[in-house]
This record gives C-alpha cells, structure tokens and sequence, in this order.
C-alpha cells in the first residue's frame, strides 16, 4: 500500500518554498504570470548561423545580478541562467542564506542536452584557423561536463553540498523536482534546488535538427507561431529559459515560518519503449494514474492539467489522446498550455510551466492556450481552455505532465496547503 502525502509525517512531506525563473515572456514569477493572464507571447523573430531566419523564445533577464561579467564570459548560458534563477529562488524563499549549511544544500538540475553550444562555437572558431586546435578554448571541458549548470550554480553561490545535472529530455524539468524531493526524503540534504534549464537556442543543431524533421514550426507572425491543439500548427518554437525551486520538508518550512506555494504529493516517471520520437499514449496514461494514485487522488480531485503539447501534429493528439482517457469523465479539471506563450523551453519547459500554473492557488484563474484559430478535432478536450483565461473560483490541485524523445515520461502533482 502507497503512502499518501498527507498519511507522512512532516518530515517526509516535500513543499515549495520559493521559486526562481526566467522565460521569454518574464523574468519573476510575477511577470511571468501577468504575461500569461495578458495573452502575451514571448516568441520573436530571431537568426542563427546555417540554418538562418528562424523564431525562438529568448529571455533577457539581468545576467550581472549574482555573476560578474569576467565569470559570465567564462561559463555558460545554461550555467548563467541557472545562477539566475538560483539566486533569485533563494531570495525569494526568505531563507537566512548565510547562516545556512552549505553542505546540506543540494542542486537538481534537469537538461535536455549540455556542450552543444560550446562544442559548434569551438569548431565554428577554429574554422577560422584552418582547424587549428591549438586556437580551442582551454574553457573547453569544464564548460562542456554534463553536471556544468548545477556545477556552476555551486561555485557561485558557495554550494559545497551534492550537485548534478539529469539528462530527461523534454521531461528533465519535473524529473529534477523528482530528484530534489527524492533526496530531501533520504536526509541526503536539508534544502534542495531542482528544476531545469535550456540554452537550446544557441545551438544551430537543434534547429537544423527540428527542420529536417519537418517539425520546425513557422509563421509570418512570430508571437502565433506556437500554437498547440489548432489545425494550422506546424511544429515546435525553440526557446531558452530556466525554472528554479527551493525545496524543503514540510517540518522545516513550518520551523521557520516559510510562506509555501504548495506540496509534491504525487509524481511518476516511465518510458514508452515503442519510438525514438513519437508518444506512446498508454504509457503516458499509465505515468499520470500513477502519479494520481501516489497522491492518494482520483482524476476529478485535479483542477488543472497543464500539457506538454508542443505543436507537433502527432504529438499534440496522442498527449489528447491520453488525458481524454483519464480526464474524460471529470466535469471539474480544465486543461491549458503554456508552450503556447514561450514554445518549448526544452530542459526548463516542465518547471515554467508548472510555474505559470502555480498562481492559481492565489487567484483561482486557469490561464489560458493562446492561437487556437480552429481546434484540431482529435485535440478536442472537455475542459480546454482556450485564448481567454477562465475563472475558476479556486483551485487545489495542478497536474503537471512533461514529456521526452526516447519516450521519457514525467509527472508531478502539486497540491495547495
């Protein structure tokens, strides 16, 4: 028998105690939020080389706020995004920082792939040289190390306590709250920062990649080019972002009076095992009900489902395809999409949207799927929230799924205290 979060004691039950984020449309959970209540996208237009003119999510958030620009020059993008939303996320959770252990603070950072960025600039510079290695950047290795953003996120912040990176794809994002909720459980650490973090669009590659696909989405409008569930999507927007949380036990928070934005009661991870690339349906049903029945939960205890669909034809249909079939019967749980708003912040992309749905607690609104002209017929889901934001009256439990290529699966149920 799988004990609930609430039948745990307060040392085992995981909480939220503050968040940390920078996404293409906001750089607080504040503005971030508003942009989504507002409709407001943060996908522009944007030029890479090889591949050319294309669209992607770009943040642009204050680099210089815990790094100096001789460390910024020296790391990473995703390491500078992750200090970023680190830092802010520890601010934000009113913890006394500095008489806080180190060594009892752990760093969980879900990607969806590290070294890309660096490894073409290398190649790309050296071209230069007529390939001359000795012109590569000693910078190289440590900037190119799987573990580099959480790495960096521990030096810069004097972190001595255990840091890495989760490789899950599309999923990274909830599987690094996964891992973080994981370890405060094992006593492995007090304090815990997991969420995930993307630099995808300073890689030609994944563009190049996504193209060649067919998958690479396009639109003579940059902010309706990401456009989940509508007849006329054509692909994926490429974005960057971060999203940071501090976790802690709930006995913790309670000592010393932490504001909490809610509790992970419930998460699953599984794998599909059929595609390199296209969803399993059945396996993504089989991930959420048991995320739901770790969370001592039916589907109609959920008020909002936030999807994964990243405005892929076939993609789009089968997540559908499986919350149809757990959510079919609840009059009571509505659905939206974030995606929609910045595209697929890739490694991030789990935790901003969780984030962007979070608030909900506060104001009791489900924001809503901005460009959906037409609604495809097989995206058609009681409860879709579309273009206009719906109230709800209140909302006590958000279900966060956050899907992968190699059919890598994760959800995460938060609940309201």
């Amino acid at each position: 028998m799988i004990a609930t979060a609430e039948q745990l004691p307060d040392s085992q039950r995981i909480v939220i105690t503050g968040i940390g984020l920078t996404a293409p449309n906001g750089n607080s959970y504040v503005d971030y939020r508003a942009a989504l209540l507002e409709g407001k996208s943060g996908v522009q237009n944007y030029e890479i080389r090889y591949v050319g003119e294309t669209l992607a999510g770009i943040c642009d958030y204050e680099a210089t706020r815990y790094q100096k620009k001789r460390d910024i020059r020296r790391g990473t993008r995703a390491g500078s995004i992750g200090i970023y939303c680190a830092g802010d996320a520890i601010a934000d959770s009113g913890i006394d920082w500095e008489n806080t252990d180190k060594s009892m603070v752990g760093v969980y950072i879900g990607v969806t792939e590290h070294g890309n960025v660096e490894t073409e600039n290398e190649v790309y510079n050296i071209k230069g040289y007529d390939y001359d290695t000795s012109f590569w950047s000693h910078h190289h290795n440590p900037r190119t190390v799987a573990n580099n953003p959480a790495g960096e996120i521990c030096l810069t912040l004097g972190i001595v306590g255990p840091h890495y990176t989760i490789g899950a794809a599309c999923a990274a994002g909830n599987a690094g709250l996964i891992q973080g909720a994981q370890m405060l459980r094992l006593g492995e650490c007090d304090l815990a920062l997991a969420g995930g973090v993307s630099e995808s669009i300073q890689t030609f590659g994944i563009f190049a990649g996504f193209k060649s696909q067919g998958a690479l989405a396009h639109h003579e409008d940059p902010t309706k080019a990401s456009r989940p569930f509508d007849t006329q999507r054509n692909g994926i927007v490429v974005s960057e972002g971060g999203c940071i949380y501090t976790l802690e036990r709930l006995s913790d928070a309670k000592k010393r009076g932490a504001k909490i934005y809610g509790e992970l009661v419930g998460y699953a991870m599984n794998t599909d095992a059929t595609d390199f690339v296209l969803p399993n349906p059945e396996r993504q049903v089989q991930c959420i009900n048991l995320a739901l029945k770790r969370a001592g939960m039916n589907a109609t205890d959920v008020d909002i489902v936030s999807t994964h669909a990243t405005g892929t034809t076939l993609g789009d249909q089968q997540e559908c395809t499986a919350i149809r079939e757990v959510f079919g019967k609840s009059e009571t749980t509505f659905v939206n999409n974030t995606k929609s708003f910045i595209g697929h912040a890739m490694g991030a992309a789990g935790a901003l949207e969780l984030a962007g749905n979070l608030p909900a607690f506060e104001d009791g609104v489900c924001h809503a799927t901005i460009n959906v002209d037409e609604l495809d017929p097989e995206c058609a889901i009681d409860g879709l929230v579309l273009n206009q934001p719906r109230e709800l009256g209140k909302a006590q439990v958000i279900l966060n799924n956050s899907f992968g290529m190699l059919g890598i699966n994760s959800v995460v149920i938060i609940k309201k205290l």
